[in-house]
């Protein structure tokens, strides 16, 4: 787990390199998706989940991360924006 990464700061944070599981999507084939994000973008993130790779849009999704020994769900229109800009947030700038 990345230093510092509680559930109150967890949309600040790089979210990649973190397990994940889509807990709930509007498109209803996507939940249940478990994998690491390897990539994130102003509208998606990347999930490896096995062989496979998955874009998702984050405005369609809630994502449940693990922090703690806690789940926390995180609902992706929150992880909206380009990542630079919502973890510069975090120390101040």
């Amino acid at each position: 787990m990345k230093t510092g990464l509680t559930a109150k700061n967890l949309i600040q944070h790089e979210i990649i390199g973190l397990e994940t599981t889509v807990s709930r999507a509007k498109n209803k084939s996507m939940e249940g998706i478990k994998g690491k994000i390897t990539d994130e973008t102003q509208n998606t993130v990347t999930v490896q989940s096995g062989n496979k790779t998955r874009k998702l849009l984050k405005e369609q999704i809630t994502l449940t991360f693990t922090i703690n020994g806690k789940a926390v769900d995180v609902e992706g229109k929150y992880l909206v924006g380009r990542p630079e800009e919502r973890t510069k947030n975090e120390k101040g700038n």
